[in-house]
């Protein structure tokens, strides 16, 4: 049989509204009488019932917490932060994935709504308008990744990518690069766009543009794939920026592939800064996003708009960081180039995938 509350009220010797009182931090309780509680739940194995606990307290302790793809290392560091904010204000986390498809995202939307989320963090940037009103027109507090205006319910975090791609570009151009290409990710997600004009622009400031920039998407063969039309082409570039440390990870193995070597040959830089970027051969030099402190960040903005009376919003801006690792070093010897030689240049991406 399940354990109920006067269970507990009874091992503890207290009346059931106290059991409740310490469950639902409704009312102040004596310290000694909430530990004797608390060791009763903790013998007995007792659970509260969630649901009840709605109807007591009027809101639920469930903050949502929605992301792209759990596959994608990206994300693991981030949900770590977030939940571990979470827990120390003694809540919980309803977390969903899009996986990049409306239908799914609008099923988060639904399972939020359903759940009384007091919050919820949207750290994807392929998030509908209309999805978010549905939040906030509810007056369900929404942080969003990305650009845009703050309003009433309704934060947003943009990635500042210029400040550590403009540091990386620095970087390179003092190793005698001249020669960029770059390896976009998907062109129909902001962050993706965000992150090539970040580059181009890093580029432009020293006076250089990129050579060539092929759109992948954002996983490591098409990495491989647009390192492979680069690297066998008659005027192959020093640097391959990558959207992302998984399609850097893949520019890797094909360089090898190739017979080329990393950095020797061919520098190689990616974004983000997951785990695996420490590990690859070499270890990728790359763009870091501070995720642990995205998570804190993104739940500190649900909290502040949770106990403002007006719900007001606001807008962060988390800056990047260069990570210099193997896989970049001098521009080999004879590989330099002023840049000038480029005939024509688009800021629109070619297809990267090899026939």
């Amino acid at each position: 049989m399940p354990v109920l509350m006067r269970d507990v009220a009874r091992k503890a010797g207290v009346s059931i509204t106290t059991v409740s009182h310490v469950l639902n931090e409704t009312r102040p309780v004596a310290e000694d009488t909430r530990q004797r509680v608390l060791k009763a739940i903790q013998d007995l194995g007792y659970y509260a019932n969630t649901s009840a606990r709605l109807l007591v307290r009027g809101q639920s302790d469930l903050f949502g917490l929605i992301i792209s793809d759990i596959e994608n290392p990206f994300f693991p560091e981030l949900v770590k932060s977030f939940e571990r904010a979470c827990a120390e204000q003694r809540l919980e986390v309803l977390l969903s994935a899009t996986n990049y498809d409306r239908s799914q995202a609008q099923n988060a939307v639904r399972r939020m709504l359903q759940n009384q989320v007091r919050a919820v963090a949207v750290m994807t940037s392929q998030f509908d308008a209309d999805l978010q009103a549905q939040l906030t027109g509810r007056k369900v507090p929404l942080v969003v990744l990305g650009a845009g205006a703050p309003g009433r319910n309704h934060s947003t975090i943009q990635i500042d990518w210029l400040s550590g791609i403009a540091e990386a570009i620095r970087h390179l151009h003092r190793l005698g690069h001249r020669r960029f290409a770059l390896a976009t990710g998907p062109q129909d997600q902001v962050s993706a766009v965000a992150h090539r004009d970040a580059v181009i622009k890093a580029l432009a400031k020293l006076g250089q543009r990129p050579m060539r920039v092929l759109e992948g998407d954002h996983g490591p063969e098409s990495g491989a794939d647009i390192a492979k039309v680069l690297l066998t082409a008659r005027e192959r570039p020093t640097v391959i920026f990558c959207g992302n440390d998984r399609m850097g990870i893949g520019a890797i193995g094909m360089a090898r592939n190739l017979g080329l070597r990393v950095p020797e040959d061919v520098s190689v830089v990616g974004s983000d800064d997951v785990w695996i970027a420490r590990y690859s051969s070499p270890p990728l030099t790359t763009v870091r996003i501070p995720r642990d402190t995205l998570g804190q960040l993104a739940f500190e903005v649900l909290m502040k708009m949770l106990h403002s009376k007006r719900r007001v919003g606001q807008r962060q801006v988390l800056k990047t960081a260069l990570v210099a690792r193997g896989s970049t070093a001098q521009a080999a010897s004879g590989q330099e180039s002023s840049g000038r030689d480029i005939r024509s240049f688009s800021a629109e991406p070619e297809s990267g995938f090899a026939d």
